[in-house]
């Protein structure tokens, strides 16, 4: 099995998220907070798949020793910086995670329950049991454990798929639209999150997450198909948050008609 074969099965699932019913919900302001108010859980979980990768993938303990494959750790490497330390608007550095904070804040977002989850985990070994019983949502509760049932496999091949395959392309472009209907610079901190974005994972993330999965899989044929089985599992977990948040925004129009 190769990356091509993969992509070609995927298809349907990710046709399913690109014509998924919630971006023609979005219309409002309001509308985008609520989004962005389940959303964030996805931005906060992205940076621990990364740093999963970036575990299995480099050395990060002592005495340093060579990886395997050094191009895979300088990938990780990289977009640990951009994610972790990025500059924004104001060329502030600051992690990926707090720049969507700074944006949930700009449009009037709340940002107290994702805080508050974030301050009641105090180590990894406890982060599926405080997720199953916190007040979160179900949506975003089997989204968030999938990603720590993946990380917690250890398996570099795993959590690379849920990592590459498992996150979206559509966000920046049906955000941007809205973005520009409020007027330019209205949401200075969104915009600029979204174009940021944009840049990075069309231009340079996209295809060198690709590429680590080759250099991770092999001529494996069990690890390409773990590889499938979990972008599937990804891409349903997805389509699952997206229904919930069609689902809240449909809600909240019906109650303000």
């Amino acid at each position: 099995m190769k990356i091509e074969e993969i992509e070609i099965i995927l298809r349907p699932l990710r046709e399913k998220l690109r014509n998924h019913t919630l971006y023609s919900e979005l219309k409002s302001v309001s509308d985008i907070q609520i989004f962005m108010e389940s959303h964030v859980y996805a931005v906060w979980d992205f940076m621990s798949l990364l740093k999963a990768l970036q575990i299995n993938l480099t050395c990060t303990l002592l005495p340093w020793k060579p990886v395997i494959n050094t191009n895979t750790a300088r990938f990780i490497n990289e977009i640990v910086l951009e994610e972790e330390t990025d500059v924004n608007e104001l060329g502030v550095l600051k992690s990926h995670y707090e720049m969507y904070l700074d944006a949930m804040v700009e449009v009037g977002a709340d940002t107290t329950r994702i805080s508050d989850f974030l301050n009641s985990i105090n180590e990894v070994d406890s982060v599926l049991r405080t997720i199953q019983n916190s007040d979160l949502n179900a949506a975003v509760k089997s989204f968030l454990s999938f990603t720590f049932e993946t990380i917690n496999t250890q398996q570099p091949h795993k959590i690379a798929a849920a990592f590459t395959f498992g996150r979206e392309d559509l966000i920046p472009d049906m955000f941007l639209k809205i973005v520009e209907q409020a007027g330019e610079g209205a949401y200075p901190k969104l915009e600029y999150y979204l174009r940021r974005h944009i840049e990075l994972d069309g231009d340079e993330h996209g295809p060198l997450s690709l590429k680590m999965i080759q250099e991770l899989c092999g001529v494996d044929a069990v690890k390409w198909h773990d590889v499938l089985e979990c972008s599937e599992k990804a891409l349903q977990q997805r389509i699952n948050l997206w229904n919930h948040i069609a689902e809240a925004i449909q809600e909240r129009q019906q109650i303000t008609a």
